[in-house]
Order: structure tokens, then sequence, then C-alpha cells
């Protein structure tokens, strides 16, 4: 289970980078939320433990284990709608004297299942019915979470396995002709949501989307992200600085509700500034950069994946969350990786990203 390694492979820079945007994460959700921030330090904390006994486990060991991953993402998610803690009218949470979010984890377990899946079945990857049986496969847990309800995390899981499935050598035809398929259904859809005649959607959804296209028609559920908008384009270059008590600012106005978590990045925006911002999209993008610069040097393709996997889930989770904030999306409930405030959030990240420095320590020679 545990092997020598050496340990001048160990990516160094993407441990710096974890724990660099870690703390301006808790810096900012100190002047968000000062009661969640020593929190947050205990999870960074415990992260970093996570993180590197994770780093020192074979990870060829733990995929042979990779059935019973899956198989606890779905009793974790069906134990979500059975007993799971309710919140704003989503039950995504669980209470064993430790309440976490099982979809947190479930996305870090899944990226193991499916590279240790994809890996086996590598040579089947274009055929039908591997893709058929790949594809009930995920619909079990994808519609385990979409029904909470948590659209966005669906989205984002989804998006995940499907780069998996691109990863390993997924045909640009077949690629291409779901996109083709999914782009104009996608454009439907969105015209039927405003003329007031989709049946798809939940309520709350089409809401949101309504408030994202026409934000002057429904001011109660826009204002969330109008705020945010405003906050960002108040930082102006340098920001007002964290902790600031300004009388405009609206953070402080409490025109953003729980600041500390899903728009945080709008606190940063306010009180960070372009430059404070730019700073954290720029460390996101040198983490995104640096799991997939361990996927290159992998000794093979389940290690690949992983890395890949941890990459996309960086990535696009940051991307849907930062377009939120700044209104190019509609409204979603993701945290920004490594900055908003949530313990399972966090401690699951770090545990991903031990598994990508596993794969490094790992690396094939050249």
């Amino acid at each position: 289970m545990f092997r020598r390694y050496k340990f001048k492979n160990l990516n160094f820079k993407l441990i710096i980078g974890v724990v660099a945007l870690t703390i301006i994460g808790i810096l900012v959700i100190g002047s968000a939320n000062y009661e969640y921030q020593s929190r947050q330090i205990l999870g960074m904390i415990l992260g970093i433990v996570v993180m590197a006994a994770v780093a020192l486990i074979d990870y060829d060991v733990v995929l042979q284990f990779s059935w019973v991953y899956y198989l606890a993402v779905v009793v974790l998610l069906v134990l979500v709608l059975l007993i799971g803690d309710s919140s704003g009218g989503a039950t995504r949470w669980i209470d064993f004297g430790i309440r976490f979010q099982p979809s947190e984890l479930g996305k870090i377990l899944l990226i193991l299942f499916f590279s240790s899946y994809l890996m086996r079945h590598e040579d089947d990857i274009n055929n039908a019915k591997f893709l058929l049986k790949t594809a009930l496969i995920a619909a079990v847990p994808l519609a385990l979470i979409v029904k909470e309800p948590d659209l966005s995390t669906t989205i984002v899981t989804f998006l995940i396995i499907a780069i998996l499935l691109f990863a390993t050598g997924l045909s640009y035809k077949i690629v291409g002709t779901v996109i083709g398929i999914a782009a104009p259904l996608i454009a439907v859809l969105l015209l039927m949501v405003v003329q007031g005649k989709q049946t798809v959607l939940l309520k709350y959804m089409d809401l949101r989307i309504l408030a994202w296209l026409k934000p002057e028609d429904y001011p109660s559920d826009a204002y969330q992200q109008q705020n945010s908008i405003m906050a960002i384009g108040s930082g102006q270059l340098l920001g007002k600085g964290l902790y600031n008590t300004s009388v405009d600012s609206v953070k402080n106005g409490n025109y953003i509700s729980e600041p500390q978590t899903d728009f945080i990045f709008a606190v940063a925006g306010e009180e960070m500034g372009f430059v404070g911002s730019l700073l954290i999209v720029g460390l996101l993008l040198f983490i995104t950069y640096q799991c997939i610069r361990t996927a290159k040097k992998a000794k093979d393709l389940s290690g690949q994946l992983i890395c890949i996997g941890m990459a996309a889930l960086i990535g696009v989770q940051s991307f849907v969350n930062i377009c939120v904030v700044t209104g190019l999306l509609p409204n979603t409930g993701l945290p920004l990786p490594f900055v908003s405030y949530g313990l399972t959030s966090l401690v699951t990240l770090y545990f991903g990203i031990g598994f990508v420095l596993n794969v490094g320590l790992q690396a094939k020679k050249y």
C-alpha cells in the first residue's frame, strides 16, 4: 500500500498553489463573516493532513476497490434523501455528529471509480453498448444528486465524467454529435422558459433562468447576482481593503446573503479589486495546469484520468462559480474551490489533490 517514493518528484508547486489560494480564501472569509474564519483554518489544517496521508498511498492499490467507492456514493446520496438535513429548500447534508455534504465527496470518489473503470475498458470506449452501460452507471448518482435538488453539482459531475470519457479516447464524431444535438435543445429550452411554456425544469430553476435573462422583471430573484456585480465593479483596481468598515460597501450593507459561501468572489472583487480577483483566477488556473501537467507524466491511464478529473473539477467548478457571480450564467449553488467557506468542500478537494500528488510521485521515466 505504501511505497518508497522519490520525493524529488513531489509537486511542491501544486502544494504551494493550493495552500496559497486557501489562505487567501481564509482572509476573504474572515472579512465576509468573521465567525467562519477559524473553522476554515481548521479545515485547511485537516485538509493538509489528509492530503499528505493520501499522497503516500499507492493509487494502484486504492483503485482496486473502485466499485466500493461507487456504491458508497450511491448509498450516501440515498441516505441524504432519506435522513438528510434541509436548508434553503434543498436536502444536501447528512449529520452524523459531523455535518457534511456527500455530493462533494462523491465527486472525488466518482473520479476514482471512473479512472479505474475506463482504464479497464479503454479498448471499448467507442463501443455503443459500452457507452450505454457507462451512461446507466453514471445516471444513478447523477439522478440522486438532481433529486436533492442540486442541478449545478449534477451538471459539474456530468461534465467531469464526460471529460474523463474524452480523455480516454472517445471519438470526436461522437462528441460532435452530442454537442450538435444538445446545443439546439438547450436553446429551445431557454426559449420555452422565457415564453413560460416549459414543464421540464423545477420552479426554482425556471425562476433563476428568468431572473438571469430578465433581472428587471424578477428583482427578488435577481438581487443576489445584481448586487454581486455591483460589488465587484465597486472594487475597481485595488479594492476597498479586507476588513474595511466603509459605509458604501455592498458587503457591509448586507446586500449579499451568505457572502462567505458561493458568492465569496464578489467579496474578493470588492475588497481586493481587479488585482486580487486576477490573483485568485490565476491561482485556480495554475492549480488546474499543475494537475494536467502531472497527468502528462503519469505512468498509466488511470493515473492520467485521476489528474484530469481533478483538473476538470477545479477548472469547471471555478468557471461556473465566477460566471454566476459576474452574471454570465444563471445563479447556482456552487462553491469556489479552495476559497468559499465549506469544510466538506475544502477537505475533499485536498483529498483529491493528495491523489494527484501520488500520481506525480510515481511518474513514468523518460
